[in-house]
């Protein structure tokens, strides 16, 4: 059997980029990445087999639910909603995903390609963290702001008891009884956990990059074997914050007067602790890497085919 190679990207030099691959080019591959994750969730591979295990994160991580909701582990929560509510319940919230995908990645990559270059992050000589964690956070920063009311929608459709059937009623409903502010209470929480999460998981693909491949050329394996790594390395790590972010984004449905009226992050990290001391931060912990890992190599996959392949036909690519 043949040794495994890394392919060889002739005409450019694959991580430098050709110069005239442009932010169009990288808003491109990246609204790619996002569609193969969201086409893949769609078409039943991710999003089959990975949704509902996000869905079984959001319902674990509630606080207070209802006695209908009261889930002793992973095992349990998905036995106890297939057999009250339904297999298909497992997919509420599903589309919110895929509308917000594709444009939150091509935001997401633009901004990753522009600040690594602009810091030097494409030199091979050398490993780069700052650059490729300053790059990551950036990134997160510019795509979150696109991606977080669709979250709230997600959310919002996944939990207990929930009578949204579509993610325009649901925008509707909760716009109405929260207003506009309702799809952002939880930004300033979700970037505290998104740029160390993005820092950690750009940082921990570039190392691992690295070590398996040195020089750097386009390596399906390696690509997909780095991003599943860097992606459940980098979501146990915040696990806590994304606790306090499903909290923030679920308070409209809850029933305890504190919850609802949480407005931060300090305070839904009060509650969390007062209601289940510090292992409260870790509820949901394993569904949220098993989540992470497989989403986080499809899309950097994606991604870096997309752009090995703009790298080879940018001479033909003028539309950009």
């Amino acid at each position: 059997m043949e040794a495994h190679n890394p392919l060889e990207v002739d005409e450019y030099d694959y991580e430098g980029l050709p110069p005239n691959f442009t932010l169009g080019y990288n808003m491109l591959a990246g609204a790619f990445a996002g569609i193969a994750v969201g086409d893949t969730q769609r078409k039943g591979i991710e999003h089959t087999v990975m949704y509902p295990v996000d869905l079984l994160k959001t319902r674990l991580q509630v606080i207070n639910p209802s006695p209908g909701a009261l889930y002793s582990g992973l095992t349990n929560a998905f036995t106890t909603i297939t057999r009250i509510e339904g297999a298909q319940s497992l997919w509420r919230g599903m589309t919110s995903v895929i509308v917000g995908a594709g444009p939150a990645h091509a935001v997401y990559f633009a901004t990753y390609e522009a600040v690594k270059q602009a810091m030097g992050g494409n030199d091979r000589s050398t490993h780069h963290p700052l650059a490729a964690a300053t790059s990551g956070a950036c990134a997160t920063i510019a795509s979150d702001a696109l991606m977080n009311p669709f979250d709230v929608i997600k959310q919002r459709m996944q939990i207990h008891g929930s009578t949204h059937r579509t993610i325009t009623q649901c925008a509707r409903r909760v716009y109405h009884n929260e207003g506009l502010k309702a799809f952002y209470v939880s930004y300033p929480t979700t970037l505290c956990m998104t740029v160390p999460y993005t820092a950690l998981q750009f940082m921990a693909y570039e190392f691992v990059s690295k070590v398996m491949n040195p020089s750097r050329a386009y390596d399906p394996l390696t690509h997909c074997v780095a991003g599943g790594l860097a992606g459940g390395f980098a979501a146990g790590l915040t696990t806590p914050l994304d606790v306090i972010k499903t909290l923030l984004q679920t308070r409209g449905t809850a029933t305890d007067a504190k919850i609802r009226s949480a407005k931060g992050l300090w305070v839904a990290a009060s509650i969390i602790k007062q209601q289940y001391g510090y292992g409260g931060f870790f509820r949901g912990w394993r569904p949220r890497i098993i989540t992470a890992m497989p989403s986080t190599a499809i899309c950097w996959s994606s991604y870096e085919m997309a752009k090995a392949y703009f790298s080879t036909h940018s001479d033909n690519l003028s539309i950009l």
